[in-house]
């Protein structure tokens, strides 16, 4: 169990690799989450699917395929389907530019094309608008994907957190576990999902969560207010967001039939420098935060 420094260690390095979907790395990592939740005595189910990756994304197949794990224990109670949802994505990619880079182009197209507009209607001259939003074009002509990342910021942090918090509540606790793939090409497993098994998410709590770095703050993105999501930000002392300049898979699952869904983030502006690229490493890593968010999301919800 994750109780032991050293465990979390050794189980951080083996996900911490890069794990492109389809990659036999991949396979592996997925063969891995299974064994560590079985171990805990959830019964894990495959749910393979398909889907049309993001039109941001650059040089990547038509149709991606992937298997999200759902992960629950035994109950002789009636309800067969636990009240909380705790989720996070398994895969990684790579891409020639950083999430911050990223960031700064999507913010340069934005404000250029405005700028445009404005020039246009004022009769203005449009070269300065032009000229931001050709950068900003630029910097996005540079989202291709690759294989490069070993993504133990994005997302490894995640699935070991999760798997801290179930070692720390109590084994009867009414919770599953949602291990999505293929988030990095524009949250494909959890889309599906929400599609073919939203009977699995109707009136539960998910909590998504979604690289924990050392340093920088919590940041509670709340696609779909409610206590659970409060109580979670509050023992954290989480920065509480509804729209923040991420795409994460609590998007798409907030668009079931949730009653209230929150993503976990750790982290600031270096953070996401390092993410989808080789620099994200398990050596650069402490996990001090991780621990954080595990205490912190224990506490919350076993107060509920």
């Amino acid at each position: 169990m994750l109780r032991c420094s050293c465990a979390v260690t050794e189980l951080l390095r083996a996900l911490g690799i890069p794990r492109l979907v389809g990659t036999p790395n991949h396979a592996q990592v997925r063969e891995r989450l299974k064994h560590e939740l079985t171990a805990r005595g959830f019964t894990v189910e495959e749910h393979a699917f398909s889907g049309r990756p993001s039109r941001m994304l650059f040089g990547v197949p038509a149709v991606i395929r992937g298997i999200n794990l759902i992960a629950s224990r035994p109950s002789g109670r009636p309800a067969v389907r636990p009240s909380l949802w705790l989720a996070a994505h398994y895969d990684s990619k790579s891409q020639p530019i950083s999430m911050a880079t990223r960031i700064v182009g999507s913010a340069a197209a934005v404000l250029g094309a405005a700028g445009t507009l404005v020039a246009l209607a004022a009769g203005w001259t449009l070269i300065p608008a032009l000229a931001v939003f050709a950068l900003g074009a630029a910097i996005l002509a540079g989202n291709r994907v690759t294989d490069r990342s070993p993504g133990a910021l994005d997302n490894a942090t995640g699935l070991v957190a999760i798997l801290g918090i179930v070692d720390v509540l109590p084994r009867h606790a009414d919770v599953g576990v949602l291990f999505l793939d293929a988030e990095e090409f524009g949250l494909v497993g959890a889309r599906a999902l929400v599609t073919d098994r939203a009977a699995l998410l109707e009136g539960a709590a998910v909590i998504n969560v979604d690289s924990l770095d050392d340093g920088g703050r919590s940041i509670a993105f709340l696609h779909r207010p409610g206590p659970v999501g409060r109580a979670v930000a509050a023992e954290l002392g989480a920065l509480q967001g509804r729209w923040l300049p991420v795409i994460v898979d609590g998007i798409a699952l907030a668009r079931g039939p949730v009653r209230e869904c929150v993503t976990i983030m750790k982290g600031d502006w270096g953070t996401a420098r390092v993410v989808h690229t080789p620099l994200d490493g398990v050596e650069r890593l402490t996990l001090d935060g991780m621990r954080q968010v595990v205490a912190g999301v224990a506490r919350a919800v076993g107060s509920l």
